[in-house]
């Protein structure tokens, strides 16, 4: 798969949002406390992907022996964005990939902060699997992610409307 994990973890190194697309060999916390560990102690200059052969010990090896895990990861304010990706991945396509989360989330949120992430975990995950569905990108066009997410909105405000019994709305009693 192409990408085998996105996460967003905080300076801190607590994870906000974890989605991975294989089966892990250890803990996902584990995962994401070794993941933190190689991004936050890399210095500003370098760039924002790195080889990780350390992490076949918690996600398996890779198919060949050329081949191996990399994370490419952004850090937006007191977030870091991850994704953990195979080794023929295009990186700048993954960061691309990210800035497309990024301002996907800022328009369902209105400029998305952590405490979004932590109230509203099933939006970012939707938003999340219009974007990437089993480790496979669906979408790159905010555009269209975005007309998604509202449609999705809508039916859900619509569902709730039509489910409460205390609505006057259409089909309400005479």
């Amino acid at each position: 798969l192409p990408v085998n994990a996105p996460l967003i973890v905080n300076t801190s190194g607590v994870a906000r949002m974890t989605k991975f697309y294989t089966p892990l060999h250890q803990s996902a916390q584990t995962v994401v406390q070794k993941i933190f560990s190689l991004v936050c102690t890399r210095p500003s200059g370098l760039c924002n992907f790195l080889d990780a052969p350390e992490l076949e010990a918690f996600l398996g090896p890779k198919g060949g022996a050329d081949e191996q895990w990399r994370v490419v990861y952004r850090n937006y304010a007191t977030l870091f964005f991850v994704f953990v990706v195979d080794g023929a991945e295009s990186e700048l396509g993954i960061l691309d990939l990210i800035q497309v989360f990024v301002e996907s989330l800022d328009r369902a949120f209105e400029n998305v902060c952590e405490l979004d992430l932590v109230f509203h975990f099933d939006e970012v995950h939707h938003i999340l699997a219009e974007i990437i569905q089993g480790g496979l990108v669906l979408e790159t066009n905010v555009e269209e992610i975005d007309a998604s997410v509202q449609l999705a909105a809508k039916a859900r405000k619509d569902s709730f409307a039509s489910a409460n019994p205390l609505s006057l709305g259409g089909g309400g009693l005479g």
